[in-house]
């Protein structure tokens, strides 16, 4: 009988401890309810104790979760169809709330699905599709800061318009003020990838072929100017050369001319007769040649030597 007594005994207390006893693990929280009435919430991570039978344990993670959107076409302010990807980043704040209004995760994911989906949709028919891939402080590929855009033919001042930067954070303040009702704390939103359609995509591929020649033109600007002054200094470098090369030419030419003239004038002082008579013959030389002749009268100086030598 004893014994029967002690095994009924030991049967009830391990229902007990396995209904009663529940762990809190690292990264969870609880909420005990009684007969599907919340009764307390538990964010302590360990051992803890319910009565058994007659309250459950509903847990609910303490970490940073992850909401992922379907992407969804939306039209711009300026008319342009994109796609549009967005992610976000919450976790519970209030597992009360979170279980009386949403109940599970799923149901959660549901509802930030409507929140995040129509403000997302709000502000980006509400701004252009340029805010939209670009911040504020947008610098070309020469660094400089651009100080109007071109929207189909509208010049519009970059001051203003807003960044890319300030129109995450409108979408995130609209959508937080939302998720307290629901026991959720919004922390992030951010766009993924925007895609678009075919016919924006057109338009953006002619913008940029049209960015890429501006700069190549500017590069071959800049370098037909360092060629023309490269020139400009080969040139003139070139004429500095021949310059002086010319002038040390002519003193050369100068001094040989006097060298020889001073030669030439001694030789003539040596003997004046004799320099006439070769310088006479040479000229015969040269002005008597083939079947040339030559008619001199006979009082001619030329003829002077060819007549004393008969």
């Amino acid at each position: 009988m004893k014994k029967q007594l002690l095994i009924i005994v030991a049967i009830i207390v391990v229902m007990v401890g396995q209904s009663g006893l529940y762990v809190v693990k690292e990264g969870e929280q609880a909420l005990v309810t009684q007969f599907g009435d919340p009764i307390k919430v538990v964010t302590d991570a360990g051992l803890k104790f319910k009565l058994p039978l007659v309250q459950d344990i509903h847990r609910f993670q303490k970490r940073i979760l992850k909401w992922d959107g379907d992407p969804n076409q939306i039209p711009t302010k300026d008319k342009k169809y994109i796609w549009v990807d967005t992610t976000a980043r919450w976790k519970i704040s209030d597992p009360l709330k979170f279980y009386t209004t949403v109940a599970t995760e799923n149901g959660a994911l549901s509802r930030l699905d409507d929140i995040i989906d129509s403000v997302v949709r709000d502000a980006v028919s509400g701004h252009l599709l340029v805010e939209l891939v670009r911040g504020r402080e947008y610098r070309t590929s020469a660094g400089e800061i651009e100080e109007t855009f071109n929207v189909d033919g509208d010049i519009i001042d970059l001051k203003d318009l807003t960044g890319r930067e300030e129109i995450l954070a409108g979408i995130l303040d609209k959508a937080r003020a939302n998720t307290p009702d629901y026991g959720i704390d919004l922390i992030d939103v951010q766009i993924k990838r925007i895609n678009y359609v075919e016919q924006v995509r057109q338009r953006v591929y002619e913008r940029m072929i049209s960015e890429r020649k501006k700069v190549a033109a500017q590069y071959r600007s800049e370098g037909e100017g360092e060629k023309a002054d490269i020139l400009g200094q080969m040139q003139k470098e070139l004429k500095r050369i021949e310059s002086e090369a010319y002038r040390t030419a002519v003193e050369l030419r100068g001094q040989a001319d006097a060298e020889a003239a001073a030669i030439y004038a001694a030789a003539y002082n040596q003997d004046a007769k004799f320099y006439a008579l070769t310088r006479t013959l040479e000229a015969y030389r040269k002005a008597i040649k083939g079947n040339s002749r030559l008619v001199l009268s006979t009082d001619s100086e030329f003829y002077r030597y060819i007549q004393s030598s008969r």
